[in-house]
């Protein structure tokens, strides 16, 4: 029976304790939320934004010249390789033809036997008019004495004619670009014999643009003039994207079905021709939540936005976003999923 007091005590100790506990519980969920500043307050609104759908875009070069041989022979100089900047005029190769040094030299020869013909024939002219003067000779032979010197010298200036022809030659074994650009290919070798026409080096005109290809299902939105965005150099995503350009056109026909169109973007000259990239074009509209990108943060991997609530605190709710943007007001981002309509967001 002595006993019962000390029991009777502890038990009120007890429940003296159980209570404090249940009182800080209450505490503790009655504490209010940090609170929401005014001032920072953004309204989410749903409003239509272009629908930007990801194509597969190759650079191109506006032209594709041919530097071609003019002459016939060997080449005896390259002076070019792949990748190589060129300029009007810039010498490429040399082709040398072994048969005109012995052109020339029959040329030389030629234009001899011509000179000392018209020296003969001027001295007989000067003879026949000399006798002519005393009454020795008669008319015809002036006169056919100034048809051989008329003949000699018109022999001689064709010899000389002839020999210009061949020092041209000689010059056409330039091969020279045709335009500025970067060299593409070099399809011959130093001692290759080539003939008069074919290609000693392919040139890509300084002047690039890029080969879209738009899924059939696409195509139908695309219309000459319409912008696009064009991500980084090695298929960067979406939010790398780099620069702008406008469709210049598009081409009728349908392939494996793709569409293929052309785009001006500025800038893609350091681009390699053929190097692929991705770019963003518009299918149309589509109504979407778009907030500033400011207003959303990070958090163990997940995406979070602070929205407002009533009684003036502010919630973490994670959120699914969809594609960047860009706009007047800055950076902004699409909300897939997590706010919806009449929410208000608060600054991080």
């Amino acid at each position: 029976m002595i006993a019962h007091p000390f029991k009777a005590a502890a038990l009120a100790l007890g429940l003296l304790a159980a209570s404090g506990c249940t009182e800080e519980r209450k505490t503790a969920e009655q504490k209010p939320a940090p609170p929401v500043e005014r001032a920072g307050l953004v309204d989410v609104r749903v409003r239509e934004i272009e629908d930007m759908k990801p194509v597969l875009a190759t650079v191109r070069s506006k032209r594709v010249v041919d530097a071609r041989v003019r002459t016939p022979g060997t080449v005896a100089t390259l002076k070019v390789v792949e990748g190589d900047h060129v300029e009007p005029g810039q010498v490429l190769a040399l082709v040398v033809d072994p048969k005109i040094a012995l052109r020339i030299k029959a040329s030389d020869a030629q234009i001899t036997a011509a000179e000392a013909r018209v020296a003969n024939a001027r001295l007989e002219l000067d003879r026949a008019t000399e006798l002519l003067k005393r009454g020795v000779a008669p008319q015809a032979r002036l006169d056919q004495a100034k048809t051989t010197f008329d003949v000699a010298s018109n022999e001689l200036a064709a010899a000389r004619s002839e020999r210009a022809v061949i020092e041209t030659q000689v010059t056409e074994g330039q091969v020279l670009a045709p335009s500025t650009g970067r060299v593409l290919r070099v399809p011959v070798t130093e001692g290759s014999v080539v003939m008069a026409g074919e290609t000693i080096a392919t040139i890509a005109a300084n002047e690039y643009l890029l080969r879209l290809e738009v899924p059939e299902r696409h195509a139908r939105f695309m219309k000459k003039g319409n912008e696009l965005l064009v991500g980084a150099r090695g298929l960067g995503p979406a939010s790398a994207q780099n620069s702008t350009g406008r469709i210049v056109q598009i081409y009728p026909e349908i392939q494996g079905g793709r569409v293929m169109a052309d785009a001006d973007v500025p800038d893609l000259g350091t681009y390699f021709v053929g190097e692929r990239t991705l770019a963003w074009i518009s299918v149309g509209k589509r109504p979407a939540i778009v907030v500033p990108q400011a207003l959303v943060f990070k958090r163990f991997g997940l995406d979070y936005v602070r929205v407002a609530r009533g009684n003036d605190a502010a919630t973490e709710v994670v959120v699914q976003l969809g594609q960047a943007g860009q706009d007047a007001d800055g950076p902004n981002v699409e909300v897939l999923a997590g706010v919806k309509a009449g929410d208000r967001l608060v600054q991080p």
